[in-house]
């Protein structure tokens, strides 16, 4: 860990230098060898399916690669290249009166640490997006997507060697060891920030282990409120997608709270049944529903709880009891009930009318994200580019000395 820290701080010393057309050139060629590389990315996950048959469906759908992913992979790696550099960018400058001229300008983190499970495209997207933003990274990957990581990464250094950026810049971590995890939550001064993107265990291990500053979501337990005012078809399409369209990504919806007054309340929970959605809950809401609501469970899977909630302001106290601050949505036509929603549900992502699954960078426009941050420091929501610089003040003076 000495020697790998030592390289990247090395590495991150140039990057910081390098400019944006460099970086930019960096990522493209990523992107390109990726491509170049398809058959042997696509080889490398299979071996790696194989050997994942205990894993659940939603997560062996988070390790899977397919022609398909890894087009959008790259893609994802050439709209990072094309987002504006960051670093550098004025933040705000302001003069005093006795003529300092003070100046807060965006810096690089310097290196950052990614500790991750299943998703193998992580190692592309964190990649891109810390050295566009002139960190160097430490990726350590789980044990079920070691073949997968290490192709991918191959490709990434391809294309970072060939734009002139040293090797150093990205390095990946291939032992499975775990003893090494520990090594990068104990590497203060080597790193200086961890992300972790994995299940609840890891996150939990990494928050209570690290002696370097972390930026991460816990858990992704999040809401759609129907309120009495939704629009039945929007409702229905709303909550189908976003429990269903990926039940294993992290904006997920994992509770459905229905306004009492709502109409249409046991056609909503029946569409999500008979969309192969395990409902939890009251049974009076239908007849197939057997097993009670567990509102603080993050299921990942085609599950979800149900509940009745008294209008915004139930919806709003059951968020407040039971979220975990990451994303939740509001489907309603009523303004003023959006508007408190909006204004008093205090998480990451807050959405009216629309799905939770846009829980993501890319569909923000920040390109590929590393990660969704619900703590209030530093940086909170998709974590991109921006998310991944601090900042410094510079002072421009002509002589002042303090009285």
């Amino acid at each position: 860990m000495a020697a790998i820290g030592t390289a990247a701080r090395a590495a991150s010393a140039v990057l910081a230098r390098a400019p944006t057309a460099a970086k930019a050139a960096a990522v493209h060629g990523a992107a390109a060898a990726i491509r170049a590389r398809a058959a042997d990315i696509l080889a490398a996950n299979a071996d790696d399916m194989a050997t994942a048959e205990d894993m659940t469906p939603a997560l062996r759908d988070r390790l899977l690669l397919t022609p398909e992913r890894v087009a959008a992979m790259a893609a994802g790696l050439d709209a990072v290249a094309a987002l504006p550099d960051p670093v550098g960018g004025v933040i705000e400058t302001w003069d005093r009166p006795n003529g300092l001229r003070f100046e807060r300008v965006r810096v690089p983190l310097g290196v950052i640490g990614i500790i991750y499970e299943s998703r193998p495209n992580v190692t592309a997207d964190a990649a891109a997006l810390c050295l566009m933003a002139s960190n160097a990274c430490i990726l350590r990957g789980g044990s079920e997507a070691t073949r997968s990581n290490a192709a991918i990464h191959a490709a990434m250094i391809e294309g970072i060697v060939a734009a002139g950026l040293p090797a150093d810049a990205v390095q990946r971590i291939g032992t499975t060891d775990r003893a090494m995890v520990g090594a990068m939550l104990a590497a203060h001064g080597l790193i200086d920030v961890i992300i972790p993107r994995g299940g609840k265990g890891l996150v939990a291990r990494v928050q209570a282990e690290a002696r370097v500053p972390v930026l991460a979501h816990l858990d992704g337990i999040n809401h759609v409120y129907v309120d009495a005012a939704a629009d039945p078809a929007k409702a229905l399409a709303l909550v189908l997608n976003s429990k269903l369209r990926r039940t294993g990504v992290c904006g997920a919806m994992e509770t459905l709270l229905i306004d009492r007054a709502y109409p249409g309340t046991r056609a909503l929970v029946a569409a999500l049944i008979d969309a192969g959605c395990e409902v939890r809950g009251d049974p009076a809401l239908d007849p197939r529903i057997a097993v009670p609501a567990a509102f603080d469970t993050e299921w990942l899977d085609a599950v979800a709880s149900v509940a009745l909630v008294d209008g915004i302001g139930g919806a709003i106290a059951h968020i407040a009891a039971h979220g975990s601050q990451h994303t939740d949505a509001v489907v309603t036509e009523d303004a003023a009930v959006a508007a408190r929603f909006l204004a008093e549900v205090d998480s990451a992502i807050v959405l009216h009318n629309a799905s939770t699954q846009f829980a993501d960078g890319g569909e923000f426009g920040f390109g590929a994200e590393i990660g969704i941050a619900t703590g209030r420091l530093h940086a909170r929501g998709p974590v991109a580019l921006e998310g991944l610089t601090t900042y410094k003040t510079i002072v421009r003076g002509t002589g002042q000395i303090r009285p």
